[in-house]
Formats: structure tokens, C-alpha cells, sequence
């Protein structure tokens, strides 16, 4: 049952939907066949384990890469080395911590706050420049470039050069993706290159933050001495590219899940037009509802860890499906409901524990301003494609493209 049921969350066939296989799925709550990954599903049991030390992000840990099609790749290393995302304690906590110094408190603590003007500013900017009210993409006209800008502003990075970082950042983002049925050293070799060119790219714009620095994150990461010391070029090129890839993949997702749910439910969509203060609440409850990070795949267990009388051996390849989590009935009342005024709202859209999203309150921003913005100003918007195309990946799940159509753009 576990690789069918696998096999079906993985089809893209099933992209559109794949609550009622997450429901199927929490019945038995840690699956597992022959080889394959142990897969957790229900909400405490993915929290407790978020939180537990004896669980690793580090793939160098676990006993059998070749049974989990998602492990990540050793050819990785030879591109770039893991970032914090991929590393445990103390490495991860040293990295982190020094990443966050130009980014949040202590050290920054309104780094994301000022920019809310600024967000503003570039969110408006993309809807003034919507020149077809009858067929708008969302996707490739408001809820990609959005965050896109934004993260190449944050880092210090330019923003002519996305057509080349965005074909590295699918590619790489890609390979998160399970695909059993493809040729796994083909894909390897491929997302390898993509690391490698990213990082020669990364490598060029740090040499030149080195001589003449900015004020950005880029600048920072590269020439700070904080009590930690100093990152190597390797850190900060693992670094770099984590946040620039991390900075915008999952906020699009975000963004054209978001639009997605409130054109389904034109009822909270009216609300927020009239209250822009409803999108705290609403992007809340939609890391609950469509969360765009669907599932944790490349965990390993550090010792034999009992979750439901199953025991998870040392070294076994670990799933946390997120996704699922929070549509558990047992910790949220009818969980297949989009209610933004649902009272207690503990999500694991940002994951949880030592690795929960770094740049949350950031996403958060900008899907609270993407929203409210596209809700005030679209006259009478509505979808075309219902369900849209979604992308292929199962992990990162998100509409590749969303066409609406509205009655004109409000000033």
C-alpha cells in the first residue's frame, strides 16, 4: 500500500488535489514498504519529530541513499557545498545565526518591517502594468516577479540577470521533486550543473561585493565579522544560493495558491477587498490550507525512534508530509474548510523546530501585500481554468500558471 498510495501523491495526476490521498494516507500514520521511506502523516506526531534531535537534515547520514528518491545527491558537495537548510547542529546553528545577523533580530530586527513601502510599491507597479484585464496569467505577471524582485533587492543581486538564475533555480528546485520512474543519474547530472553554474555566477557578484560593497545581504554575508567569525566563500556562495532560490520559489506558490483559494471562495475575496487588514488571517490560514511546501522529504534518524508502536530504524530515510499534517482532524476542526477565522492555528506551512522557514516574515509580507493589493484593485475577477496547470513538482506544489479575467484595474 505505501509505494501505491506514494506513487499516486507523486503522479501529476493528481497535482491538482491531493487532500483525499492525504487523508487515505493518515490512516496508516507511519507507512512503510520494503526499502522505501518511512512516511509520517498525522499533525503531532510530524511536530514532535520537527523537534527532535535525533532527527537530521544531513543526507551524510543516512544508510542507504539509493532507497529514497529524494536523497540528496553526493555530486551535490562537489558544486556547492550543503547549506544550512541540509545541516545539523552545531554547523546549522553557526550558519544560521550568521545569516540572520543582516536579516532579523537581534542584530537587523526591522530589516523586513521598513520594507513594507517598498513591497508596496513593486506589487502596485506589477498590476499597473497588466494590459489585458481579459486574460491576465497571475503566475507570470504578478506572483512571480514579485517576489523575484524583491529577493534579487534583499541579496543584492540584479535583477536583469533572472532569466538566467531562474532556469537554474526550476532546475535545482526540480530535483526536490520524487520521480521514480526517471533516470536518476541523468537528473542528478543535470541539477548538478545548474549548482555549478549558480555557483560560478554567485562567486562573480561576491568578488565584486568584496571590493566595492552594498547595502545588501550579499555585501554583508561576504565581508562580515560577527562573534561567529566569518563565513568561507563556500558558506557564503551555499548561502547565497539557498536564499536566493528558498527567497522566491516557495512565496510564488504562496502567492497563486492564495489567489486560487479566494477566487474559489468570493465571499472572504469581498471581505478582503474591503478590509486589507483580513490578509494577516487569510495568508495564515492558507499556509494551513495549501500549504506551498507540501512535504519534508530528506530527513534521516539519527537512532531507532518509536513514532505509533512502529520503529523507525537508525539511518532509514524519513517523510514528513506537511501538507497532510495540517489537514489532520485530529488537531483541526473540519480541516478541508478554508476559514480565515479559524481561532487557533498552529501550522506547520513553515515547517517547525530548528529548521523552520528562515525567511518567513518576509513571505509573509509579501503575500499579505500580493493579496490584499490584487483584491482591492481587480474588478469582479474570476478564473479561467479551474482546475489550472500545475507545475510538476510534488513538494514545491504550486500552479505554473493561473489565468484569470477581470472587469478593469481600480487605480
Amino acid at each position: 500500500m505505501t509505494q501505491a498510495i506514494l506513487r499516486e501523491i507523486l503522479d501529476y495526476a493528481h497535482r491538482a488535489n491531493p487532500y483525499p490521498l492525504y487523508e487515505e494516507l493518515r490512516k496508516t500514520p507511519v507507512l512503510h514498504e520494503a526499502d522505501g521511506p518511512y512516511v509520517v502523516s498525522k499533525y503531532y506526531d510530524i511536530q514532535s519529530l520537527l523537534h527532535d534531535p535525533r532527527v537530521s537534515s544531513d543526507a551524510r547520514n543516512l544508510k542507504s541513499p539509493a532507497a529514497d528518491p529524494l536523497a540528496a545527491d553526493a555530486q551535490e558537495e562537489t558544486a556547492l557545498p550543503p547549506s544550512f537548510l541540509r545541516l545539523d547542529p552545531p554547523e546549522h546553528d553557526r550558519l544560521r545565526r550568521m545569516t540572520n545577523r543582516p536579516f532579523g533580530p537581534p542584530h537587523s530586527p526591522r530589516r523586513v518591517y521598513d520594507m513594507h513601502g517598498e513591497l508596496k510599491d513593486i506589487v502596485s507597479g506589477l498590476i499597473d502594468g497588466i494590459d489585458n484585464p481579459d486574460r491576465i496569467d497571475l503566475v507570470d505577471q504578478v506572483s512571480y516577479p514579485f517576489p523575484v524582485t524583491v529577493i534579487c533587492r534583499v541579496l543584492g543581486v540584479p535583477r536583469e540577470d533572472e532569466s538566467r538564475f531562474h532556469t537554474w533555480a526550476d532546475t535545482i528546485a526540480a530535483g526536490l521533486d520524487p520521480a521514480p520512474d526517471a533516470d536518476r543519474e541523468e537528473r542528478d547530472k543535470i541539477v548538478h550543473n545548474a549548482r555549478t553554474e549558480l555557483g560560478m555566477y554567485l562567486a562573480g557578484l561576491i568578488e565584486e561585493r568584496r571590493k566595492k560593497p552594498g547595502d545588501d545581504m550579499l555585501s554583508e554575508l561576504a565581508s562580515s565579522h560577527g562573534p561567529d567569525g566569518a563565513m568561507t566563500t563556500m558558506e557564503v556562495l551555499s548561502t547565497a544560493a539557498l536564499l536566493l532560490i528558498a527567497g522566491h520559489e516557495t512565496t510564488v506558490n504562496l502567492i497563486t495558491n492564495g489567489m486560487l483559494t479566494l477566487l474559489r471562495n468570493p465571499d472572504v475575496l469581498g471581505r478582503l477587498r474591503e478590509d486589507p487588514k483580513l490578509s494577516v488571517p487569510i495568508v495564515e490560514e492558507l499556509l494551513r490550507f495549501e500549504p506551498p511546501v507540501q512535504l519534508v522529504p530528506q530527513r534521516t534518524t539519527l537512532a531507532d525512534i518509536e513514532v505509533r508502536g512502529v520503529t523507525i530504524p537508525k539511518g532509514a530515510s524519513l517523510w514528513l508530509v506537511l501538507a497532510s499534517g495540517n489537514r489532520d482532524p485530529d488537531r483541526f476542526d473540519h480541516p478541508d474548510r478554508f476559514d480565515p477565522e479559524r481561532g487557533d492555528i498552529q501550522h506547520l506551512g513553515f515547517g517547525s523546530g530548528i529548521h523552520s522557514c528562515f525567511g518567513a516574515p518576509l513571505a509573509r509580507l509579501e503575500a499579505q501585500l500580493a493579496l490584499s493589493e490584487l483584491a482591492r484593485r481587480l474588478e469582479n475577477p474570476r478564473l479561467l481554468e479551474d482546475p489550472p496547470p500545475y507545475r510538476q513538482n510534488a513538494v514545491l506544489r504550486g500552479p505554473r500558471h493561473l489565468p484569470i479575467a477581470c472587469d478593469g484595474i481600480r487605480p
